[in-house]
């Protein structure tokens, strides 16, 4: 049960900084995109932040379960 916290503790950062590289990525590619072609700058921006939902969205659903996982006795 000692372990469970610190379980939890390295699965919720390994998700944060996967979710933060995913998002710095999308950006990076995004803001890349917008440059090369600034007329679809409307579509890019809206691939984009579905994109990050989904991310966050997964992110959340990770940090659920690394909680349910330390509190599970």
């Amino acid at each position: 049960m000692e372990f469970a916290y610190l379980a939890a503790g390295i699965g919720a950062g390994l998700t944060v900084i996967g979710g933060a590289l995913g998002i710095g990525k999308l950006a990076s590619s995004a803001m890349d995109a917008s440059g090369r072609q600034p007329e679809a700058l409307g579509e890019i921006r809206t691939s984009m932040i579905i994109a990050a939902a989904l991310i966050e969205g997964i992110s959340l659903f990770a940090l659920v379960i690394c909680i349910l996982l330390a509190l599970k006795t």
